[in-house]
């Protein structure tokens, strides 16, 4: 299966971290669920920098359960508490995620689980060849 196409039309900022769209070709979507920083067992990993690595390992281990990987997901969005530095949270996932243009929201609000900074879903396809 072809992997997604970022779009990017001129007279746009093309920009190195996101696309402006991505075109998926058909096939399975999987839909992952807002991940937080919570490791396996369960706790809430502290700070910024832990919380978005650890909720990008938990997008990753979904993609993987359902036979995928970054490379197909289209779309993330990203919900960080306020007063959280947008910049510190993108250096974190560096770590994790690599270097991946896909179409991206960030937003800024009060987090449903006291003390999570970031949360994190994803649309991917799911390779059926």
């Amino acid at each position: 299966m072809a992997l997604p196409v970022p779009i990017d039309p001129e007279g746009l900022l093309r920009s190195p971290a996101f696309a402006h769209g991505m075109l998926a070709p058909p096939g399975p979507t999987l839909y992952v669920g807002g991940q937080n920083g919570v490791d396996v067992r369960g706790e809430l990993l502290q700070g910024l920098r832990a919380q978005t690595e650890q909720a990008l390992r938990n997008v990753l281990a979904v993609l993987d359960a359902a036979g995928t990987d970054a490379d197909h997901v289209v779309r993330m969005t990203i919900y960080l508490a306020p007063d959280v530095d947008p910049d510190e949270a993108y250096a974190a996932s560096a770590e994790v995620w690599g270097v991946r243009r896909t179409a991206v929201s960030v937003l800024s609000l009060a987090p449903a689980r006291p003390g999570a900074l970031v949360e994190i879903d994803a649309i991917a396809i799911v390779p059926t060849d």
